[in-house]
């Protein structure tokens, strides 16, 4: 393990070649970078994040350093998970709930930002943040229609009639 000062900035490269300086704390979290730099040790170099944009990065960085004094954290609480005779919803539900107000505020934004955001969390490995943002988008699902989620998410329907009728037919057990 590798040891460093605290506050030492790591530069970060963007999908577009911008480098973002980050306190090494902060981007830890992410666990791509942490095994990055437990891989290289301290080095000047801008590590590339060439699946980031400037702007993703940079609220990915907002939420990291708003969360940078908690424990790290590699599964959902326990409270997210199903419990017995529990439906999906209610667990979205009970996550959506227990989110913190800036978690809410962090994810209020538009869906193609919340789609970046999931797959840079996915990418980064920063998996409180994949929780969070896949929570909502959960919650966007919830209590609506195939043809209103088809909608929401701009979905097209490529099934022929009687392929939608079969694939509702073997999926009927999931119906309320």
């Amino acid at each position: 393990m590798h040891t460093y000062e605290s506050g030492a900035m790591i530069k970060l490269t963007t999908a577009e070649g911008a480098v973002i300086s980050v306190e090494r704390d902060i981007i830890e979290q992410s666990g791509t970078i942490r095994n990055i730099l437990s891989d290289v040790g301290s080095s000047d170099k801008p590590i590339p994040v060439p699946n980031v944009s400037g702007p993703i990065l940079t609220k990915i960085i907002e939420y990291c350093r708003h969360h940078r004094n908690e424990p790290a954290r590699r599964q959902p609480p326990d409270s997210y998970l199903l419990e017995e005779n529990d439906s999906s919803e209610a667990a979205v539900q009970r996550a959506v709930e227990q989110m913190d107000e800036f978690d809410h505020q962090f994810c209020r934004v538009d869906q193609g930002t919340l789609f970046d955001i999931i797959l840079a969390a996915n990418f980064l490995d920063i998996q409180p943040l994949l929780d969070v943002a896949g929570y909502t988008v959960a919650n966007m699902m919830k209590g609506k229609s195939v043809e209103e989620i088809r909608a929401t998410f701009n979905i097209k329907n490529d099934f022929t009639p009687d392929e939608e009728e079969e694939v509702l037919k073997e999926n009927s057990w999931c119906e309320n």
